[in-house]
């Protein structure tokens, strides 16, 4: 099926018009998700607002070290699924050479918006040529996850936690699978095919995770992390990141990333033919009620 379709449409309503809030402080850029209401939920307006900031934060010769953040009681519960700004059928002016989605038919709409919007975007942060720091505290799941493993150092609250459910859609993991390189094989199997949460203690253990503070001391930690960076030179932080990110590239970093991007938009593909819904009938609902229902929540 080669013909285009008319463009989707789709009412979508935001509840801000900045989803993202940039900040100085000395020479630490900080970009954190505002999302709150929604526990930060990424959708597209979030995703090229954070573009924006780390484009911003690395034109600036003034910032010497980018910091991630979310505000509020979470850092991100991920992939947007059912917002009132979910915005999967609006067009954006893209950053990466990528088509437009919407007018492609099929399963091919989705695999061409999230070559962008989530494995695209999360690799180009990745290569931002300053350290960057993911600041985690409460939830981190699912497309949260890709969010705080581009970056070069995760600090976190005691009380976080990481998550990738979505095996309960029949997907297997996030689109910027990093799984077996942020753990060990069998630990990752577990995260993956399980989908339990993991407490930052245990990330830390398997050095997922580089310092855990208390969650009144995250900001502070971070900052004086950041600062510690920002006094090192600026071309010696670059080449180092660069040098560690080629060994993982060496060990298959990007071609397992790609062959799972293919699987991930298979398992969508059946969803749509046997359920008729590309997330097999899982809204956000859905999902956060079996989340809470298997860390034993009410």
């Amino acid at each position: 099926m080669d013909d285009l379709v008319p463009p989707r449409t789709a009412d979508i309503t935001y509840e801000t018009e900045a989803p993202v809030r940039y900040e100085t402080e000395g020479p630490v850029a900080w970009i954190v998700m505002d999302r709150p209401k929604y526990n930060n939920a990424q959708n597209s307006q979030m995703t090229y607002a954070l573009d924006d900031a780390f484009r911003r934060a690395v034109d600036d010769d003034a910032v010497k070290v980018i910091v991630l953040a979310g505000a509020g009681k979470h850092f991100s519960a991920g992939h947007d699924i059912g917002t009132p700004g979910r915005d999967v059928a609006k067009s954006f002016e893209r950053r990466l050479l990528w088509a437009d989605h919407v007018n492609k038919p099929a399963a091919e709409m989705l695999y061409t918006r999230e070559q962008e919007v989530y494995l695209g975007m999360c690799r180009r942060w990745r290569e931002a040529p300053k350290p960057t720091i993911a600041a985690v505290q409460g939830a981190c799941i699912a497309g949260g996850l890709m969010l705080a493993w581009v970056c070069d150092f995760i600090v976190a609250s005691e009380d976080a936690f990481f998550q990738d459910p979505v095996v309960r859609m029949g997907i297997p993991g996030v689109e910027y699978f990093a799984h077996a390189f942020e753990l060990p094989p069998r630990v990752a199997k577990e995260f993956l095919m399980l989908g339990e949460r993991m407490p930052a203690e245990r990330a830390h253990r398997f050095g997922m995770v580089n310092r855990l503070v208390a969650r009144e001391a995250l900001t502070r930690e971070v900052q004086a992390m950041a600062e510690r960076l920002a006094a090192q030179p600026r071309l010696g932080l670059w080449l180092s990141k660069q040098a560690i990110n080629h060994v993982e590239e060496l060990r298959g970093k990007r071609a397992a990333m790609d062959a799972q991007y293919h699987m991930h938009h298979f398992a969508h593909a059946q969803n749509d033919l046997t359920t008729g819904n590309m997330l097999a009938g899982q809204d956000a609902r859905s999902m956060a009620a079996a989340n809470k229902k298997q860390a034993g929540e009410s």
